[in-house]
């Protein structure tokens, strides 16, 4: 299954999370490596839809909120250097919408 492209992406996890640098679980030097910076943030809101289109969605585990799903596969910046990396996304059970929790780089197994 692949995750609908109007999936939910905060503006506040990518600009205040993802792309902002962190003490602890930093992920802004990661994204910054493709070009994905505080500078363009809707950049990587592209990737990541181009992501779930491209990449089959995982069912992972079900909670009080909904189901969350794996999509891996490759982030594409405009500068064409590939991330490899691993999203989780959740169908609310609220209202069967998909909303973008986070990602981390995948590891090769």
């Amino acid at each position: 299954m692949y995750l609908p492209s109007d999936s939910l992406i905060p503006d506040d996890k990518i600009t205040k999370y993802l792309l902002k640098f962190r003490r602890k679980d930093d992920k802004s030097q990661y994204l910054a490596r493709a070009g994905f910076t505080l500078a363009n943030p809707d950049a990587l809101k592209t990737a990541l839809i181009q992501l779930i289109q491209t990449n089959p969605a995982i069912e992972d585990l079900t909670n009080e909120y909904g189901t969350f799903y794996r999509v891996e596969g490759e982030l594409i910046s405009s500068n064409q250097v590939p991330l490899s990396v691993v999203t989780i996304w959740l169908k609310r059970n609220l209202d069967h919408q998909f909303q973008f929790i986070t990602l981390k780089p995948r590891k090769e197994k």
